[in-house]
């Protein structure tokens, strides 16, 4: 497909920003100070009369995922100065220079039974042309929502040359009950809150799930016997399977390999707290580390090559990496008190953390080096920091203190920007991959 990329200049930080007005420009995401594209999403047109609210709906879902990026500012429909009849009718350019449109959204939606169809064009509105080829989704009328975070996806590519995030899952612990008393299961929801499903009861005290690689199983650690034990569980069939422990031992905090082959996590037996990896088809473990001081919350690099996670050698709370066939770790956070929960970037470029100093709780993120260390939020109690898909946005665990204080999940980029609650009464949220 070709595809051409409507751009918008973003400055460097503290910096001003400018549009260019007289050709084809690009978004170009940087850690600096931007001024939101403007964009329009035209009415989806209602190809048969059964998907009139449904093309609305469409509409409204697509405009939303952009909007809340902070990269994009929708212009509302009663700026519009004309407005296509048809799909394939003709986009007049003119009428949409005038009300400063940088990109136009168009789609159309025809619905036969339980089946539907989701057409959709995405134009560079000062080059009057058309930004890549027109595109097409199928699927059921229940699935409405995936066929629109599909084309805000498509458009959000095009535009910023980046892979989207929003046709995408996040696992993570619902809560309920008063504090002192809550319980816990797992559940799954689509990025934005909605769809919610619940994995498992709340029987037991559940925690810290993390997707597999292509989010068809999810791990986590269950107080089932009393004890953390690691349960893989299968999505589609909420089958699952336990990993194996020798009595007295306590396994918890564990992520899955790039191929999803192996499982690295921590096992506490006799007062030493240290990494292991479990292959999922042999049974086998390996031991990374024999440090006497606790080593957890482990997390693979893109290519596998490497770990980080958390350990006290030093005296005090601090990251490290090693290679994932074990031997000398290196420290990398230098910065004030103490840091734990690491997961490094599906890019491979950053590790997200959460920071405590001073009584305030941060999330923040690093180069691998530990250099151009930044803390992106803070409060009483921010935690848990997992990437999206495209490494653009990171979403944590947000918890108010007291009696009736409540946890919920937020997000927030990797500038700092477009921080935003996502559901109330949650935790331990881990983002998944871009859904097939």
């Amino acid at each position: 497909m070709v595809v051409r990329f409507l751009t918008i200049l973003m400055m460097c930080l503290f910096a001003g920003a400018s549009v260019a007005q007289d050709g084809p420009l690009r978004l170009t995401i940087t850690d600096g100070v931007i001024e939101p594209l403007p964009f329009a999403v035209v009415p989806f047109v209602a190809e048969t009369g059964e998907a009139e609210q449904l093309a609305g709906d469409i509409t409204r879902l697509v405009a939303q995922d952009l909007n809340n990026t902070g990269l994009f500012r929708e212009i509302p429909a009663n700026a519009f100065i004309s407005v296509p009849a048809t799909f394939s009718e003709a986009l007049p350019y003119t009428d949409w220079r005038a009300i400063n449109a940088q990109a136009v959204i168009r789609g159309a939606v025809s619905v036969s039974g339980d089946q539907m169809a989701v057409k959709f064009r995405l134009y560079d509105v000062f080059s009057g042309e058309e930004l890549g080829e027109g595109l097409q989704f199928a699927g059921t009328v229940q699935g409405w929502r995936r066929m629109a975070h599909k084309v805000a996806d498509a458009a959000y590519s095009r535009i910023t040359g980046e892979g989207g995030y929003f046709d995408s899952r996040v696992v993570y612990v619902a809560e309920s009950g008063t504090k002192g008393q809550r319980l816990k299961r797992l559940a799954i929801m689509d990025f934005d809150g909605a769809n919610v499903q619940f994995l498992t009861d709340s029987a037991a005290i559940v925690l810290a799930p993390r997707f597999s690689p292509n989010g068809d199983r999810v791990l986590y650690t269950s107080y089932e016997t009393g004890f953390p034990r690691i349960n893989v569980l299968d999505v589609a069939s909420v089958g699952r399977q336990q990993l194996a422990t020798a009595p007295g031992e306590m396994a918890f905090s564990p992520r899955f390999s790039r191929d999803a082959s192996k499982v690295i996590y921590s096992l506490a037996n006799g007062g030493n707290t240290d990494l292991y990896i479990t292959d999922l088809t042999t049974g086998q473990n390996q031991r990374l580390t024999t440090a006497p001081s606790i080593e957890t919350a482990p997390s693979f690099s893109p290519d596998g090559s490497q770990i980080v996670f958390e350990s006290d050698r030093s005296g005090s709370q601090q990251l490290y990496i090693m290679s994932t066939s074990g031997g000398e770790a290196r420290r990398i956070s230098f910065g004030d008190g103490r840091y734990g929960s690491p997961v490094w970037s599906p890019r491979g470029d950053q590790i997200a953390f959460t920071n405590q100093n001073a009584g305030r709780f941060h999330i923040g993120v690093m180069r691998t080096d530990g250099t151009e260390e930044r803390l992106l939020t803070s409060s009483s109690l921010d935690e848990g920091p997992s990437w999206s898909p495209n490494g653009r946005v990171i979403m944590f665990t947000r918890e108010t203190l007291g009696e009736t204080g409540t946890s919920s999940l937020w997000s927030v980029d990797i500038a700092g920007r477009n921080l935003r609650q996502v559901v109330s009464n949650a935790s331990d949220p881990a983002w998944g991959p871009l859904q097939p």
